[in-house]
Parts: C-alpha cells; structure tokens; sequence
C-alpha cells in the first residue's frame, strides 16, 4: 500500500536532451523521487520496463518512431499499474482527448513550474487524474448526450452498438466516412497495424466481412 514516505521511482522519455537533462536535474533533487532511467524513444523505455520496473513516466508526445500516444496505450496494456504522465507542448483537444483514451493519467503542459510538476507526480502516483484545466471542458464531449432527463432511462436501451468501445465507435465513424486504415491511424494518432486491429475488431463484432457492410450495418442501425 502507498504513504507518503514511499519512494517514487520515475522514467523520463523526452527527445530533447536539453529538457530532458534539465528535468533529471530538478527532480533528482526532490525528496522520495528517484530517476530510474531516461530515453530519447518510447521503444527504449518499454523494452526497459520488465527489469527496470517504475511507478510513474513522464512522457513527451513528438517522439521519433511510436508516438507518446502510442506508447502510454501499449504500457497501460501491458504494465497497467504505471502511471503515464503526458508531458508536451502539444495543447489542442484531439491530442487531449486521445491522451484520455491512451490511458493517460495525467497532461501536463510543459511550461508547468516543477513544483507543480512535483505535485502533479505524486497525486497521480497516489491513484488521482491530473489534466490541466484548460482541456477539461473538451471531457465533456467524450460522453454521449442523454437521450432523456428520465433517470431510469436516460439512454435508449434498444440501440445496437455491437458492444463496440468507445474507441471503435470512433473508428467506425471514420470507416462510414471512407477513412482508409492509413487514414485512420493518422485521424486518430496511431500505427496503421492498431487501425487496422480496430477495424478488424469491428468487422467480427458486427458479424460482417469487409468495411462496407459494416458501414451499411452502422446507418442502418443508427449507431454512429
């Protein structure tokens, strides 16, 4: 179980080696914050993880290779219980709103004070979300608009979603839009191979064979 007297192992993935130094630097020197390692890639750190185990990574976004989108969904996945702080300049609502769905814990725009930055880390080592207020009124929008005020039934139980996540609604609104797979992936800030997962996913969900019938499934049954 976590206090606040545990020590808080970090990872820092960042591209630019001035930031990163610096940013070694400032946190090497707070109480109970240890840095475990620091990479210019996303590849590194993950392959680093199984024998270099951290609680918290501090990771940019505009990476040469996996992006930090990209990264954080693949260690949610597979190291679910660290936490992954997005740190970027990167500030508009579909990089937020994607950071959300990577399973981010936090994002955090890099002009932040470090000791906010501090406090940012342990909150979020201690099980909170940290987002930086200015993106919070975009969460809103990730929710879907009641179909009635009425408590027991504020959506219509009858309309088929396929039991498709969140995620694969999205990508079959871009499917019913002729979004190709190499089209989706750049909309939506991930590899081809995991749009192409997302639509093969989607096709057996919805019992069809190729993205055509899916997208006639999806208006027909008013879905998207």
């Amino acid at each position: 179980m976590n206090n606040e007297n545990n020590e808080i192992k970090i990872s820092l993935v960042e591209d630019c080696l001035l930031t990163r130094i610096s940013l070694k630097h400032s946190l090497s020197l707070i109480k109970n914050l240890k840095i475990v390692s620091d990479f210019d890639n996303a590849e590194d750190c993950i392959n680093s993880l199984k024998k270099h185990p951290v609680n918290v990574i501090l990771m940019d976004l505009d990476l040469f290779g996996m992006n930090g989108i990209e990264a954080t969904s693949l260690i949610k996945k597979n190291f679910p219980d660290i936490k992954v702080v997005i740190l970027t300049l990167f500030n508009t609502k579909d990089i937020f709103t994607a950071s959300m769905f990577s399973g981010a814990n936090g994002f955090v725009v890099k002009n932040v004070p470090i000791e906010k930055l501090v406090q940012i880390i342990r909150s979020v080592y201690f099980g909170a979300y940290w987002f930086d207020p200015l993106f919070l009124s975009a969460h809103k929008e990730v929710f879907p608009k009641p179909d009635s005020f009425d408590l027991r039934h504020l959506y219509n139980k009858k309309k088929s979603s396929y039991d498709l996540t969140v995620r694969e609604l999205e990508v079959l609104k871009l499917v019913v839009e002729g979004k190709s797979n190499t089209e989706i992936a750049k909309e939506m800030i991930v590899s081809t191979n995991t749009a192409k997962a997302h639509v093969g996913n989607i096709l057996n969900k919805m019992h069809v064979t190729d993205r055509v019938q899916a997208a006639v499934k999806a208006v027909k049954a008013n879905i998207i």
